[in-house]
């Protein structure tokens, strides 16, 4: 019975293709694969920003959304309503043609990203070779979106925040991508399908012999030195990549009032707003598949649930982790912004993937995971401490009025 439930969508893809001729299979096969993707993500982004604003709402001890229908469920819809109805002004003086199509590219990026994630067992639209390779690919195209978008608005606002995102987007990406590199190195694959199912298994205890093996140890990639300092800085450049506090600077309302996308309104700025949702969720996929474990559960004792309920579970996690990062961290300076990405997140990314060579070429044992840390903490410490002196993290300090 797990095993129907667990392909049930996969089943049900099968049989609904059968009810065309065998030369539509191709086409319908697609059309099937795609259209749960273009309502699933969509619908999480809806249901995200509900949580989000009540969640930062009680974090900043006030009402979130509570009109709206019961409990404020019917948010998401009036925002949509509104998205639709509102006027769309477009600058006399800008390039419509590139003003309206930088967000659709952008969101057009962010749909093409979810091709290569394995959501559950054999639920993936496309197992590349190169799936890694395709994705971060596939993801530069939201900087060239970005672009068009501050360029097109003929603003010097909009350009401004366009300059500042895509150097921060350049900057984050480089550690992005390398901190990718030490699971490409110990799966031996940059297809996604292969990296999750490398982390397949569990390590446990024996009980008496009427209950047998337990495993209550994942063997997924983050559960090791070079996996856990992997998947952390692969998260911070990821929230830098979407532009979430506390690194939105593109977006600073303060400097440039709303970044990029200030000449857009009505549905472009709602496109915008999706993707940028869209491009966090795929991030946050990618993490899961690449560190904990893809669609395999936490314990061997809850294989029986389905894979795709745990790959969703983790992945509301990751963005509960987001909502809670926004409501408690201030935004950073952009001289801060920057420095931690060359001085401290790009070689720690260098250094974990010396680590992870290390660990595969050292026997198992405590010895391994001594020496590993202690390779990964020095330098840690030392590259902290050297931010610190050049004061580039000092705390703030605030004066007001009478």
């Amino acid at each position: 019975m797990t095993f129907p439930l667990d392909q049930i969508f996969v089943v049900a893809k099968q049989w609904m293709r059968g009810y065309v001729p065998p030369i539509a299979w191709p086409v319908t096969s697609a059309i099937l694969s795609v259209v749960p993707i273009l309502i699933a993500f969509p619908l999480l982004f809806a249901i995200t920003t509900l949580l989000e604003r009540k969640g930062l709402g009680r974090i900043q001890n006030r009402y979130g959304p509570n009109r709206t229908g019961p409990w404020g469920l019917f948010q998401p819809i009036a925002d949509g309503v509104k998205s639709l109805t509102k006027e769309d002004i477009v600058p006399l003086t800008a390039d419509h043609a590139v003003h309206f199509l930088a967000p659709l590219l952008l969101v057009a990026a962010a749909f093409l990203a979810y091709a290569v994630l394995p959501i559950g067992r054999n639920m993936v639209l496309v197992d590349l070779n190169a799936g890694v390779l395709y994705f971060f690919a596939v993801g530069s195209v939201v900087e060239l979106a970005v672009f068009m978008a501050g360029w097109s608005s003929r603003s010097k606002y909009s350009l401004l925040g366009a300059m500042r995102a895509i150097a921060q987007m350049i900057s984050y990406e480089v550690p992005l991508v390398l901190a990718t590199v030490v699971v490409i190195m110990q799966a031996g694959s940059l297809s996604t399908v292969s990296i999750v199912e490398k982390q397949e298994g569990y390590s446990g205890i024996w009980l008496h012999a009427h209950s047998g093996f337990i495993g209550i140890i994942p063997h997924w990639f983050v559960f090791t030195p070079w996996g856990f300092v992997g998947f952390v800085l692969f998260m911070i450049a990821a929230t830098a990549e979407s532009n979430r506090s506390p690194f939105d600077l593109p977006e600073g309302e303060s400097e440039i009032i709303a970044g990029y996308y200030i000449e857009y309104s009505g549905f472009k700025f709602a496109l915008f707003f999706l993707g940028e949702y869209l491009g966090m969720f795929a991030t946050s996929g990618m993490a899961i598949t690449l560190f904990l474990g893809g669609w395999n559960a936490p314990f061997s004792f809850f294989t029986w649930i389905p894979t795709y309920v745990w790959f969703f579970a983790k992945l509301l996690t990751l963005i509960g982790g987001f909502i809670w990062i926004r409501g408690t961290l201030p935004r950073l300076r952009m001289d801060q912004l920057m420095n931690l990405a060359w001085e401290f997140i790009l070689p720690m990314a260098i250094l974990n993937m010396l680590v992870a060579g290390v660990w595969h070429f050292m026997p198992g044992g405590p010895l391994r995971w001594l020496v590993c840390i202690v390779i990964i903490a020095i330098p840690c410490v030392l590259l902290s401490r050297r931010l610190k002196r050049k004061k580039k993290f000092e705390i703030r300090t605030y004066s007001f009025a009478n």
